[in-house]
């Protein structure tokens, strides 16, 4: 009887939360079309003829100063107070906002950034040391997490337990890293662990390199992180990416290439595929340099006249920049196509919202 009344008891509470839960793992158009909702009204980036809709069943609590290079974010509350939305902003029209996409160096997913000299930002973005991310983005989010960490606080103390974390463009760059410091400060016990974190990016451009998107998507698993991308919009297509022998597994092919040639007994046999090699091989490393030198170094000294006190980091030898999250594509058709037409000037007319709404509509029948 004891035991049928212990059962009973854990039965119990568990139907409980899982009532009291109303986030849930899976891709749900509705869910993301009013996370899309909120986002759009918070733009404040690119001109655009039409307008946003309006935001649904939330309501905006919170706007962050602006920091960094020009960042801010938004908390939205849902009207049963059960959910708080933490939507980052995506690129202004500013020059210190472009600076952010374009400092474009990688530098190791666990470190410490010296944002300024009253923010030091011991960050964890993923667990693999091989993992890298992108430090523009990475000090955008160091900029931001002193007020992002203080509202989960404050909010978790008044019952909020679920959190959706969302960005479209820069912002959903942003969404990525946040999303992982958050993981890491639930391990180690600096925010509560029972929170349930759900992430939409929408627009997103590559957050890191291969060893990043490995973590991400596995503490994202099983439905909780997605990256939603129109097929025809470019900015999910970068940063450039460029891949080395550096850039593989401890175990592969390449990176004993040279000394594996050299075993060839054919001395022409062996000339040639040693000079085809270092044909292939050194043009990848001597790009590394120049984008290394370009969006990292050169950036980085731009970086400090915005941010008085920021110090730049030491980069790492690569920039093998990949996606990350579980992907939902949405697949331009020519219907599509006869309203978000290719004989433009605008770069931007499939990276807006609204052909991020459109498509919605048209492939999950959700407006």
């Amino acid at each position: 009887m004891k035991h049928f009344s212990f059962l009973f008891v854990v039965f119990t509470l568990f139907s409980i939360t899982l009532l009291a839960q109303d986030l849930k793992p899976g891709f749900d158009p509705s869910e993301f079309i009013e996370v899309l909702h909120m986002s759009g009204t918070k733009v404040d980036s690119i001109k655009r003829a039409n307008k946003i809709p309006q935001q649904g069943h939330y309501h905006l609590a919170y706007t962050s100063p602006v920091v960094g290079l020009d960042n801010c974010w938004h908390l939205w509350l849902k009207d049963d107070n059960k959910t708080m939305l933490i939507n980052l902003r995506g690129t202004t029209g500013t020059l210190t906002s472009w600076l952010e996409n374009f400092y474009a160096a990688m530098i190791p997913a666990t470190g410490t950034l010296k944002i300024s000299d009253s923010n030091v930002f011991n960050y964890k973005f993923a667990a693999d040391p091989k993992a890298m991310v992108h430090v523009g983005w990475a000090v955008g989010v160091g900029s931001l997490m002193p007020t992002i960490e203080q509202k989960i606080h404050e909010y978790y103390a008044r019952g909020v337990r679920q959190i959706i974390i969302t960005g479209h463009s820069q912002g959903a760059g942003l969404a990525f890293l946040l999303r992982s410091y958050i993981y890491y400060q639930q391990q180690a016990n600096m925010l509560p662990r029972d929170l349930v974190i759900k992430t939409y990016c929408s627009a997103a451009p590559k957050p890191g390199n291969q060893y990043y998107a490995y973590d991400y998507e596995f503490i994202t698993r099983d439905g909780w992180g997605y990256t939603i991308v129109n097929a025809a919009d470019w900015v999910p297509e970068v940063p450039f990416a460029v891949q080395t022998v550096n850039d593989f597994n401890v175990l592969n092919p390449f990176t004993n290439a040279r000394k594996l040639l050299r075993k060839q007994k054919k001395f022409f046999v062996r000339l040639f595929l040693l000079h085809a090699f270092n044909q292939l091989d050194k043009p990848t490393r001597k790009a590394q340099r120049h984008f290394e030198k370009y969006l990292g170094r050169a950036a980085g000294k731009m970086t400090k006249k915005y941010m008085p006190g920021y110090q730049p980091p030491a980069y790492t030898n690569s920039n093998n920049f990949v996606r990350a999250g579980s992907p939902v594509i949405l697949q331009p058709d020519d219907d599509y196509y006869n309203h978000f037409t290719n004989n433009t000037t605008n770069i931007f007319m499939h990276h807006h919202h609204n052909a991020y709404f459109y498509l919605m509509k048209k492939i999950y029948g959700v407006q």
